[in-house]
């Protein structure tokens, strides 16, 4: 670099909903030399993030339209994961009570902060920051099917504390019942190909016909079936959700369609064995 040349600016995306917050952060970055583009919307910084390059991410946890901070962040951290991210909330708690965002954001500021000093700190960060680690990333089925062992203990923690499901007496292995199969079932399925011409590419699941007829025999109602079946998927979504900086975004939308595709397929199955056990019953 020569004596007349300046070294480039870093470039920082800032979004804000609040017009006078984003002015007034906007140019006191500016004074200390950074390259700002400002976005009034997720929907904008999203644009931006996907279509640009940036150095920082500056954004507000709170807006009024869909989405927030979270989504923001979790979108440069996929399309980005250089950039350092930087979260503000008004919440002056925000540290203890949001502190598992910290797997997402580099650094949480809460408002009120004197606009120099945010400045300076965006500076600091900028040159302590190191290299991001780059975490391979994963498919749905393949996170399910790592994780089969907790998510039916996570299911099963969720069965025992619901008040439709847990008057009836089981230990934890008939509890569970055919759930460990259930969940295999589903992550072999979300290995095979998203792409479909069809209403449901769900299968004959021999899992499922057997979990109907034990719940029958257990003294399951077809509502609590139903109930089990949503405890599922809440439970399944929640170690998604525990997974996120290791999750392919690129195909998490056809995968979630599949998952509830596959709980629903598979609860029909289940429902319809149980229906034949009970009319078997009821004839006898």
């Amino acid at each position: 670099m020569t004596p007349s040349e300046k070294p480039a600016a870093h470039r920082v995306l800032l979004v804000d909903d609040d017009e006078a917050v984003r002015d007034m952060m906007n140019a006191t970055l500016e004074r200390k030399g950074f390259d700002v583009v400002a976005a009034a919307s997720v929907t904008e910084a999203l644009k931006w993030i996907t279509t640009e390059t940036f150095d920082v991410l500056i954004t507000d946890l709170h807006m009024p339209n869909p989405g927030d901070g979270f989504t923001v962040i979790t979108a440069m951290r996929h399309f980005q994961p250089e950039a350092l991210t930087l979260l503000v909330s008004g919440y002056p708690d925000v540290q203890s009570a949001m502190a598992a965002i910290l797997l997402q954001a580099d650094e949480i500021i809460v408002k009120p902060f004197e606009p120099g000093r945010f400045a300076e700190i965006v500076g600091e960060k900028m040159l302590t920051r190191r290299p991001a680690v780059r975490l391979e990333k994963e498919r749905v089925g393949v996170i399910l099917q790592r994780c089969v062992n907790k998510i039916v203990d996570a299911w099963l923690l969720r069965a025992k504390q619901s008040s439709e499901l847990k008057d009836v007496p089981l230990n934890d292995h008939e509890r569970t019942g055919h759930l460990p199969k259930l969940v295999e079932d589903l992550a072999l399925r979300l290995s095979k190909s998203s792409s479909t011409s069809k209403d449901s590419d769900a299968v004959f699941s021999a899992a499922a016909v057997a979990h109907g007829k034990l719940r029958y025999q257990q003294g399951y109602t077809p509502a609590m079936l139903v109930h089990e079946s949503r405890i599922l998927q809440v439970t399944i979504f929640g170690t998604l959700q525990s997974n996120l900086n290791s999750l392919d975004f690129s195909l998490l939308l056809p995968d979630v369609m599949t998952i509830a595709d596959e709980v629903d397929a598979q609860l029909t199955q289940s429902m319809d064995s149980y229906m034949k056990v009970m009319q078997k019953a009821a004839a006898a």
